[in-house]
């Protein structure tokens, strides 16, 4: 029978396109039902208009559906995959970045750690468990495959609410991956075998060997530190395709934190300095801030001018793969998804989001265990704990108290009082989303 795939925030033109695109491109999917839910009904509409005329034009056979009731929408789901944000995303983004700096903590970033992670954690966790009380009630069984950032919070939110739902977190920044060390090791990527894990966003290659079993981590610590100094960073690529100027290179453009990370601790991260900037108290002095910038406001720009296009081919996405697998009774593995440390991570709390891995066989997707990390990278993640349980209990519970403790535990905070100014003045800036914290 096929199956009823919800999209959950549909509406947005880069997840409800991409999205789409992977699901038409699909022959197994064929004759699926595909549900488009948002909360923006004129985002909605769009999205219905684009993708029915996709349809019709190619031929294809696919049942769409536009449903603004959300209990409407989730009845009867097989899968779910959902991206929510809430209020205007790129606003609240800057106020996430910008005002902590304003009460002097040197925040890099500002998005899924610092003291930025927490107001958007705030944010996010209560409406997606309303979401997720939903799917309980209406399509238990269902598969959740979520993009909502930040992502280690939100599924441990999930985790500790709805511990029974089959939710499972993707992220696509192990995708660079594949995109770099075919360059950097001047072999095939079908030639290399590679596991990386930790957290997201805060994730580093851990193994890497060619088909022989050959350990070539070595050759990479030669090669990477030069083959990235000449790399241009994100916002290189989305001014291309915004079709403005680039300015000129600089060495180790987005990397430079990257770069010192790599030569102190031995191993690749997987992200860059925006990502990886947030989670460390020192990083503010060795980030490259005007990379980041740049980032920030191209990536601003390419997501409210560009109207990406529906496809007859894979976005690069995870979720419709994922999908095929299971309609299909295959087996796949997958680089990367965020599970709870069921036994995934030894020397991580058990009580965490770890991302790992992935194998999706009949019974789901289930994490592939990596044992021990190393001693440094560990050390580095367990100090994230503290601020991450606490951020996802003040949300469950709405507590005014448990998001100041939170920011007291979060290794980017150096300062008591501003931490509790901060909180106060975000709560008055975003009240419409913050002022169930009492």
């Amino acid at each position: 029978m096929a199956p009823r795939i919800v999209l959950v925030g549909a509406g947005s033109a880069q997840f409800g396109t991409a999205t789409l695109s992977d699901i038409f491109a699909s022959r197994l999917l064929a004759g699926s039902t595909v549900v488009l839910h948002d909360i923006d009904a004129a985002a909605l509409v769009r999205t219905r208009g684009r993708a029915a005329a996709f349809v019709a034009e190619h031929g294809l056979d696919f049942r769409l559906e536009a449903v603004a009731d959300r209990r409407a929408a989730l009845a009867g789901a097989d899968f779910c995959i959902v991206s929510i944000e809430v209020g205007d995303r790129f606003a609240l983004w800057e106020q996430d970045w910008r005002l902590p700096q304003q009460f002097g903590l040197r925040q890099v970033y500002g998005e899924n750690g610092g003291p930025g992670g927490l107001f958007h954690t705030l944010r996010v966790v209560p409406p997606l468990l309303d979401i997720c009380a939903d799917i309980e009630r209406l399509c238990p069984r269902a598969l959740v495959l979520n993009y909502t950032n930040p992502m280690t919070r939100v599924c441990l939110a999930v985790a500790r609410s709805h511990p029974g739902l089959r939710f499972v977190g993707l992220c696509h920044e192990v995708a660079s991956l594949g995109r770099h060390l075919p360059h950097l090791l001047e072999r095939d990527l079908d030639e290399l075998e590679f596991r990386a894990g930790g957290l997201n966003h805060f994730s580093f290659l851990l193994e890497l060997r060619d088909r022989q079993g050959a350990d070539l981590y070595p050759q990479l610590r030669r090669r990477a530190p030069e083959y990235f100094r000449r790399q241009r960073g994100d916002a290189a690529e989305l001014l291309r395709l915004l079709g403005e100027p680039l300015p000129p290179p600089r060495d180790f453009e987005e990397r430079h934190l990257f770069a010192w990370l790599l030569e102190s601790l031995g191993y690749l991260p997987i992200t860059t300095d925006s990502h990886l900037g947030e989670y460390l108290g020192w990083a503010w002095r060795l980030v490259d801030h005007r990379g980041i910038a740049g980032f920030f406001t191209a990536y601003r720009d390419y997501c409210r001018r560009l109207q990406p296009r529906l496809e007859l081919r894979p976005s690069g996405e995870r979720a419709v793969p994922i999908i095929e697998t299971l309609v299909a009774g295959r087996q796949l593995d997958e680089r990367a998804v965020n599970l709870p440390n069921h036994g995934l991570i030894d020397n991580l709390p058990r009580d965490l989001v770890v991302e790992v891995p992935g194998r999706v066989t009949a019974a789901g997707v289930q994490g592939v265990a990596l044992g021990r990390l190393p001693a440094g990278l560990a050390a580095l993640m367990q100090a994230q704990y503290p601020a991450v349980d606490l951020a996802v209990e003040a949300a469950r519970r709405g507590s005014h108290r448990l998001a100041l403790q939170a920011l007291l535990a979060d290794p980017v905070v150096d300062d008591a009082a501003a931490a509790a100014g901060l909180l106060d003045a975000m709560i008055e800036l975003q009240r419409p989303y913050l002022d169930y914290l009492k």
